[in-house]
């Protein structure tokens, strides 16, 4: 039964053989190069559009349960470390890029929650969403997709622990520390409709800002998944290269996409033998440390703040990396 829902539920091998077939029957030879990345295209494309559809339904209708204002009141409830535990959890139910979570993580600011709390809720936000979660296991299994995450939220209560301890509350951005949130206002109960039609809506709004990227991640794993030479890719991401992890890190940070944009070049990597760690450093670069959002986020904070957090992240990630290369046989 599991195999059966890792396989054809999450994994829909059921579609991969179908689009194989329609495109045999238009006379395309899926065992040739061009054939190969024509149904892996069609196939990541069509799969991870109806799981981005779902998921996003799904997790803005959790999502309106925790508007901005109840989930301050929520955090603000706690002290220490469990603050930071529920501020990166928070951030699984919220949107699926860093450039989105970045407004709240301001209003979070703005409001007085402590510095350290929102830094776990913005770490975490992009990195270990559910979707990500969902959509991992599809791609990697039931124990890589939840490994991840757990390293995923490590990251963002450590990050932001250690960001609480250094006192840096003047490095936030002047307009942001003199604001008058808004988030202290009540926002009335919504109905079961009101939630579902919320939630509709999301999906609407996140596909058309995500999509394109979708098919651009895709595209990037056709060519690598049926072009690029698998000795080229063992060569600077597998086990021969001691510094793929770092140079997986670094090649990820100027890069924007979400995780259902990354994930189909990972898993062309993956198909093509580098290292599961070096691929989940890759994924998690790009999610957290994309340059558009280093520079979004540079409006709100000061320079040495933003490089802290830079280097908290990334070194967070190489271990992480790291890691996973040395227990890989424990996962595949």
């Amino acid at each position: 039964m599991w195999d059966f829902i890792n396989t054809q539920i999450l994994g829909m091998k059921w579609l991969s053989i179908l689009i194989s077939k329609l495109l045999s029957a238009l006379g395309v030879d899926t065992d040739s190069r061009i054939g190969g990345s024509i149904q892996f295209f069609f196939y990541d494309v069509i799969k991870i559009s109806i799981f981005l559809c779902l998921l996003i339904f799904v997790i803005s209708y959790i999502q309106s349960f925790f508007p901005p204002e109840r989930s301050r009141k929520l955090m603000g409830k706690f002290r220490g470390i469990g603050a930071n535990i529920v501020g990166a959890l928070l951030g699984t139910v919220t949107p699926f890029c860093s450039c989105s979570s970045i407004p709240i993580f301001m209003g979070f600011t703005s409001a007085g929650l402590p510095l350290g709390v929102t830094f776990s809720f913005l770490i975490s936000s992009p990195m270990v969403d559910l979707g990500s979660l969902v959509l991992l296991m599809s791609i990697f299994g039931v124990r890589i997709a939840i490994v991840y995450v757990v390293m995923g939220l490590m990251i963002a209560v450590v990050g932001g622990s250690l960001i609480e301890k250094l006192h840096m509350e003047d490095q936030i951005a002047d307009f942001i520390r003199n604001a008058n949130s808004s988030v202290d206002i009540e926002t009335p109960s919504l109905t079961v409709k009101e939630r579902l039609i919320y939630a509709k809506d999301q999906v609407v709004s996140t596909v058309k800002k995500v999509f394109p990227y979708i098919l651009i991640g895709v595209g990037i794993g056709a060519v690598i998944h049926n072009w690029i030479p698998e000795s080229w890719v063992r060569t600077v991401l597998g086990g021969i290269n001691p510094f793929g992890v770092i140079l997986a890190t670094i090649l990820g940070i100027p890069m924007y996409a979400d995780i259902f944009g990354v994930v189909p070049i990972a898993e062309a990597l993956l198909s093509k033998g580098a290292l599961l760690g070096t691929i989940l450093s890759f994924m998690m670069a790009v999610t957290t440390l994309s340059l558009p959002s280093l520079i979004m986020l540079k409006k709100a904070i000061k320079t040495k703040l933003l490089g802290i957090f830079i280097a908290i992240c990334t070194v967070g990630i190489i271990i992480v990396g790291y890691g996973f290369n040395v227990f890989q046989y424990l996962f595949i």
